[in-house]
């Protein structure tokens, strides 16, 4: 996956972030940066660690809507969201950098890596709309047997392989597919008991492919 500065020398990295005037923020697990993240205009780059993106729903229940990786953008440029129904929570000793989205976009210096960077920055917004449409996909399924299998069937056409390695944790996976984390714990065992997979662990075997 690309990175914010992928073929960026350590010097001129800097030289742009100052240009950007940013910010470098620390946080400890479990904190709530929604209010520094999404302020209006505002890219945060996230260095290290991880956050997870939820949504309070009408029954005022926590939804997992995306957990978000180190060398990721987090930005209500991307996210068009209301705050008053979203948060964001860390997950994890966090390191996030901020800019000014305008100063960004609107930078004027003769940084010869400038277009590299915006290219990189386009890269990546473009591979979180590929994900947020494969979990589109996803939710659009009716049954919590047809939503995993989905979720198998773009698992094993990304890595060529009948083995998936789940990137979360059970409970996160029944966030992702948006159903009932004993629901899908049930669903999975039919699945296994039908001789359809085998699970290990993290590792998930398609036995039907």
């Amino acid at each position: 996956m690309t990175k914010f500065f992928d073929n960026i020398d350590s010097k001129n990295k800097y030289k742009l972030l100052r240009s950007f005037k940013a910010d470098t923020h620390n946080f400890k697990e479990n904190e709530d940066i929604t209010n520094i993240v999404f302020e209006r205009n505002v890219i945060a780059l996230l260095v290290s660690g991880s956050v997870n993106l939820i949504r309070n729903n009408e029954n005022g229940n926590d939804f997992v809507l995306d957990k978000i990786e180190e060398n990721n953008i987090i930005s209500d440029v991307i996210y068009t969201i209301n705050k008053d129904d979203y948060y964001l929570i860390t997950t994890e000793e966090t390191e996030i950098v901020t800019m000014n989205y305008s100063d960004v976009i609107n930078y004027r210096g003769k940084n010869k890596y400038y277009p590299i960077l915006i290219r990189n920055m386009f890269d990546i917004i473009n591979s979180k709309a590929k994900l947020f449409n494969e979990r589109i996909n996803i939710m659009a399924r009716r049954g919590i047997r047809n939503k995993l299998l989905a979720f198998f069937e773009i698992q094993f056409k990304k890595n060529n392989s009948r083995n998936i390695y789940l990137p979360f944790t059970f409970t996160e996976m029944a966030d992702y597919l948006g159903v009932d984390r004993s629901a899908m714990t049930r669903e999975m065992k039919l699945l296994k008991d039908e001789g359809f997979i085998k699970t290990t662990g993290k590792r998930i075997t398609l036995l039907y492919k």
